[in-house]
């Protein structure tokens, strides 16, 4: 199974809410790129009173942040409109391309970004495909379109094999 590794997160939380943005920047990290729906919100909810309040800490630590969607740009626009942060929409993840592009809006390095998403086949697989730390955060919500539900049995079998892969590490899910 060596090669489900590449879909493996560097690290598995129940929540973006419970990162510690502010070891991260003290470790040297400046940048973040977050997925939207289900990891910072509901699918197609806007940016709530939780979400602006994270990127008002992020802004006051020092982080940069770029949000990066598959989804098209009215979406991403309106969770946008109360974070106020740099995005890309119909970023075609897991394709290299619009990781690469969020860094250098930061004027970031792979060794200084971080992703936070709740998709491995697309949002950790991408980003680990560039280099950068991976956050993969539990779904905010269950409901979710019909073909993220057959992704996501799909990841069941994936984590059920990083658990294993964790366990002979001797690590804990963190």
């Amino acid at each position: 199974m060596a090669g489900l590794t590449c879909f493996y997160p560097d690290v598995y939380l129940d929540s973006t809410y419970e990162i510690d943005f502010e070891a991260l920047y003290r470790e040297g990290f400046r940048g973040v790129i977050f997925d939207i729906d289900n990891t910072l919100v509901p699918h197609g909810a806007p940016a709530d009173a939780r979400s602006v309040a994270l990127f008002e800490r992020l802004k006051n630590i020092g982080f940069e942040c770029v949000l990066l969607s598959n989804n098209k740009e009215p979406r991403v626009k309106m969770f946008n409109d109360k974070v106020h942060s740099r995005y890309i929409y119909k970023a075609g993840k897991p394709g290299k391309k619009g990781y690469l592009r969020a860094m250098e809006l930061m004027k970031t390095e792979p060794s200084t970004t971080l992703f936070v998403g709740d998709q491995l086949f697309t949002d950790v697989w991408g980003a680990k495909r560039v280099g950068i730390l991976t956050y993969l955060v539990k779904p905010i919500h269950p409901k979710e379109e019909i073909q993220i539900v057959l992704k996501r049995r799909l990841e069941w079998i994936v984590l059920f094999f990083y658990r294993r892969y964790l366990k002979k590490q001797g690590q804990r899910r963190r």
